[in-house]
């Protein structure tokens, strides 16, 4: 019966990477526990998908109305080690393209509460077209002051593929149809890639909880399932990079056995139990383990999830990453592109306090005010 679970949940694939990272899991906490202090950096990426389930205009209107006008109370109710508030970051689905909501959204960037990124649900595309519609999706955003931008203009931007199909991840190539979509990402201005983990679902790779360099040629199919591990001294320029959250087999309060792949929702709320078992994967760039990445990730727009975020669940996930704030620990609430932007300055051997580095090497979009890194509490 166990083998069939197995398959079943698709642990097979995942399972060497998984062993693999717990057993050199306590030699980095042994390595990490020598320098004080440690930092926490938490962001919450959120699949914001106000057009769910087909939503009428005015029902997806509705619910970011609601983050609009609920989210402040968050901020300033809780605050980071350093006096910032909690970042939230919005992966916008280019196809359900609507200048109100966008428009809302810059409301809170404008606030530095969040920041917005490009989630794309697509199936049956070619490079070409792939191309065309990133560009497409890209520019309209861009007309709501979000997206980042290079030194010459172009777009700099975090991904999350819809339906976890990245680069025909699929067995049956469903929800994609492009092989070298990390390559046609990169040349369109992606820095980072934040869909995974997946887990339990098929397009799980088998690299687990780790900050990683696809490794190859890019326009094979699911470049991203195996790669360079990111460290210290060392950081290519031809490719993005892959950023996972945290995903391990633990058990629930009730004792029974669970996969926690990072993703809340009202069924699975947080708990404290919880946010430790993320931070305790350590996920970090090698060579700089007092610096812990912890992603989760939210489908925040359907009413029943907002209403725990911005309620009850979202303060006991708060709470929980309190008791990150004292001690030997230090706690950063980062948005996507800042918790890029710290991974990326690891690789360039700084160090010290990761609030130096959260502009280092994508500057925030036009929208997003100055304020986010002049918090004072």
């Amino acid at each position: 019966m166990l083998f069939p679970r197995v398959r079943a949940k698709n642990i097979h694939r995942w399972a060497g990477g998984y062993a693999r990272h717990e057993l050199s899991r306590s030699l980095v906490g042994v390595r990490a526990r020598r320098a004080r202090p440690r930092y926490v950096l938490f962001a919450l990426c959120d699949h914001f998908e106000p057009f769910w389930h087909r939503a009428s205009p005015a029902r997806a209107f509705s619910r970011t109305a609601t983050w609009r006008d609920q989210y402040p109370k968050l901020g300033r109710e809780f605050r980071d080690s350093f006096g910032r508030p909690p970042r939230h970051t919005m992966f916008y689905p280019g196809e359900d393209y609507a200048p109100r909501i966008l428009d809302i959204l810059g409301e809170l960037a404008r606030d530095g509460l969040a920041e917005v990124e490009l989630h794309l649900h697509h199936d049956g595309d070619t490079a070409d077209t792939l191309r065309d519609k990133i560009n497409g999706y890209l520019g309209e955003m861009a007309e709501h002051g979000h997206i980042s931008r290079d030194g010459t203009g172009g777009y700099r931007y975090a991904f999350i593929h819809g339906n976890w199909c990245l680069a025909n991840s699929r067995r049956d190539r469903r929800y994609c149809g492009v092989d070298d979509e990390l390559a046609v990402l990169f040349e369109t201005g992606c820095y980072a890639d934040f869909t995974f983990p997946s887990a339990p679902h098929e397009t799980q790779p088998p690299t687990v909880n780790q900050i990683y360099w696809p490794a190859g040629d890019l326009a094979r199919r699911a470049a991203h399932a195996r790669g360079h591990r990111a460290r210290v001294g060392h950081r290519p320029h031809d490719r993005m990079l892959m950023i996972q959250g945290p995903l391990a087999v633990c058990r629930r309060a009730s004792g029974k056995w669970r996969i926690d792949s990072g993703a809340i929702d009202a069924n699975d709320p947080p708990t404290a139990q919880r946010v430790r078992t993320w931070v305790n994967r350590r996920i970090h760039v090698a060579g700089r383990p007092e610096w812990i990445f912890v992603k989760v990730h939210t489908h925040g727009a359907v009413e029943r999830n907002a209403g725990s975020l911005l309620g009850d669940g979202g303060r006991a996930l708060h709470r929980a990453l309190a008791g990150y704030k004292g001690g030997d620990f230090r706690l950063l609430y980062v948005s996507a592109r800042e918790m890029f932007n710290v991974a990326v300055a690891a690789m360039d051997g700084k160090s010290g306090s990761p609030l130096d580095y959260v502009d280092y090497a994508v500057a925030p979009a036009p929208v997003t005010c100055a304020k986010t890194l002049q918090w004072t509490g």
